[in-house]
């Protein structure tokens, strides 16, 4: 159960950097307290977490020719797909998460929270296994 708390704590911080770094995700309202801007972020941050666990391997597995003929690159359209999916699926359930735009919001949101969450991953307790 720990374990699970830090998933999805690591990915609250992570779609929070993105959400701050990057101008076409936006992670809650303009003028919202700080109390529902936590929740949403961890509303999404479960969601982030399911999609990743449940459909991410599906879609890779489908991709893998594009990756191993991009070596690797093309990851980067599958996590920013994963994104999309995430903002999608937030919108459904009343969550005011939004993507604007795959080619840059998506994909550069998807790396910003590839490397935050890495470097989260190491930092904390569990997360080096």
């Amino acid at each position: 159960m720990k374990s699970i708390a830090i998933k999805i704590l690591v990915n609250g911080v992570a779609l929070s950097v993105a959400a701050f770094l990057l101008k076409g995700i936006s992670l809650g309202p303009a003028g919202a307290t700080t109390s529902s801007r936590l929740v949403t972020v961890l509303w999404v941050a479960v969601i982030f977490g399911l999609i990743n666990a449940v459909i991410k391997p599906v879609l890779s597995f489908f991709s893998l020719p594009f990756i191993i003929l991009t070596l690797g690159l093309f990851s980067l359209v599958v996590n920013a797909a994963m994104l999309e999916l995430t903002s999608w699926f937030a919108i459904q359930f009343s969550l005011d998460f939004r993507v604007d735009q795959f080619l840059w919001d998506a994909v550069l949101g998807s790396i910003i929270i590839t490397v935050v969450s890495m470097i989260l991953n190491k930092a904390l307790p569990d997360g080096g296994r």
